[in-house]
């Protein structure tokens, strides 16, 4: 797996060294797990108490361009130190396929801390869903009337004042070359170097490529078929070409997909960094592997084993060791009595980490009984020149803390008892046939499954006592005999 080391220190109490001191113990992390380490990002002086910081941004920025894999970091506090922060931006990076990983910290969040995370990304997603549905009811309005909608403007069409798409005689007609050549039998490669000769440029105004000339090509506007969401106008836009070339490039697209998708196809397994080997303690990593008939199989085998380094662990097929976790989580996390357990937590560690308005308030009731005294005393006659002084500082004071304690009531927006239930509730009905529900089930409620020759071990995250549950006899050893990866 590629990494990178993501380094961090604030201007108030460290120094350069630290920096090196954090690089350090991530380079011996990345050399233990065996990771190809692929460059740093290093904010000096920025505390991480804000998500205004430079490098940090530039690196979430570039996990949407596959460079790596793993952002490896000395503490988790060096990420963010905001939980509402370090949520937002791990689900960011989770839907680019990038994980946050701690080089000190064995277990890297408290079980409280995994839940609430997952809870607020849950109401993130809501948030950005209704936001969302405001964009698209005006998005709706303009697409009823056939009106462009943003983004780039296709090749071979033009924006009028009014909104509407026209044709560009200037590359309208390359755009027509194009499909003629794909139904023809060229090749994306050869109608990318023909536009590029004659100087076409993509709709982001830039060089055409293999990926623009794809999109070119499955875009339904050129058969003059206007579409935004459930809204399909035919005619709704000038056509460029025939139905029948428009279908003759759909159809040789799709026997290319299909020919391609044979060879792409990509298998998750959920329990990766969660499930050991109970033998030798090492961690149990996908494999594949073919039978004599030709069958594809998936398993998770024994990175000690896959080493032949001393273990003997025999893989385990990965939809028999998944389904046994998946239906343990269902059957122990959502009874009513764990739910409201769980929501009590998470309750408590939002109040333990809201710590700056509980010292605002501190702070200010200290400053309310210094008014008091002063206010006694001057009624007893003793007022000076000192003495008014000190009290317009303290009443300037009490309203700059008055202020802070707002703010930070408006930005730390605490969830309550019965939202985080409602969101557990929700958990509990998501349809286990999609890959990311099951993910998201495994990260927020296991911490680590054991499995041994005849019993598998899971433990959850708020809840202390493990499963145990039987393995039938043939659960491990049938992989040898159904095609384990030698």
């Amino acid at each position: 797996m590629k990494a990178i080391i993501y380094a961090r220190y604030s201007c108030d109490n460290q120094r350069e060294e630290s920096i090196e001191g954090q690089l350090r113990e991530c380079k011996v992390f990345a050399e233990r797990k065996e990771f190809t380490l692929v460059g740093t990002y290093i904010d000096r002086a920025v505390s991480a108490k804000t998500d205004n910081r430079p490098e940090f941004q530039k690196m979430i920025k570039d996990s949407a361009k596959g460079l790596f894999d793993v952002i490896i970091v000395w503490k988790l506090d060096r990420f963010a130190r905001n939980r509402y922060d370090s949520a937002h931006y791990k689900a960011i990076l989770r839907k680019n396929g990038v994980k946050v990983i701690s080089a000190t910290e064995v277990i890297s969040e408290g079980a409280e801390g995994i839940i609430l995370e997952s809870v607020l990304e849950g109401y993130a997603e809501y948030y950005s869903a209704e936001l969302s549905e405001k964009v698209i009811r005006g998005m709706t309005e303009n697409a009823l009337k056939c009106q462009y909608n943003g983004s780039g403007v296709p090749v071979g069409y033009v924006i009028d004042s009014e909104k509407h798409y026209q044709l560009n005689v200037l590359t309208a007609p390359f755009v027509k070359d194009a499909f003629e050549m794909y139904a023809n039998g060229k090749m994306i490669k050869d109608i990318v170097a023909y536009l590029n000769e004659k100087g076409v440029r993509s709709s982001q105004n830039k060089p055409m490529t293999k990926t623009s000339v794809t999109a070119l090509l499955k875009n339904v506007k050129y058969r003059g078929q206007y579409k935004y969401r459930d809204i399909v106008i035919d005619d709704g836009v000038p056509r460029i070409v025939s139905d029948e070339l428009f279908q003759l490039a759909q159809e040789r697209l799709i026997k290319n997909q299909q020919s391609r998708s044979r060879f792409k196809a990509k298998v998750e397994y959920f329990l990766s960094a969660k499930l050991i080997c109970g033998d030798c303690g090492s961690a149990m990593v996908g494999e594949s592997g073919t039978s004599g008939a030709k069958v594809r199989y998936n398993y998770y085998k024994c990175v000690t084993a896959k080493k032949k380094a001393g273990c003997h662990r025999k893989s385990i097929r990965k939809d028999y060791i998944e389904e046994i976790v998946l239906h343990d989580v269902m059957e122990k996390m959502f009874t009513e009595d764990m739910v409201s357990d769980i929501a009590e937590k998470v309750i408590k560690l939002q109040e333990k980490e809201n710590t700056a308005v509980p010292l605002l308030k501190k702070q200010l009731a200290e400053v309310e009984k210094g008014l008091d005294n002063l206010i006694t005393a001057m009624q007893m006659g003793m007022l000076t020149k000192s003495t008014k002084k000190r009290l317009d500082e303290l009443e300037e004071q009490k309203e700059r803390l008055e202020a802070d304690i707002l703010k930070e009531e408006i930005q730390q927006d605490i969830l309550t008892k019965g939202q985080v239930i409602a969101w557990l509730k929700s958990m509990k009905r998501l349809d286990l046939s999609v890959d990311d529900n099951k993910r998201r089930l495994v990260d927020t409620f296991v911490n680590s499954v054991y499995l041994y020759n005849d019993r598998v071990v899971i433990s959850f995250n708020c809840r202390e006592r493990a499963s145990k549950i039987a393995l039938s006899k043939e659960a491990c050893s049938s992989c040898a005999r159904l095609g384990e990866p030698k």
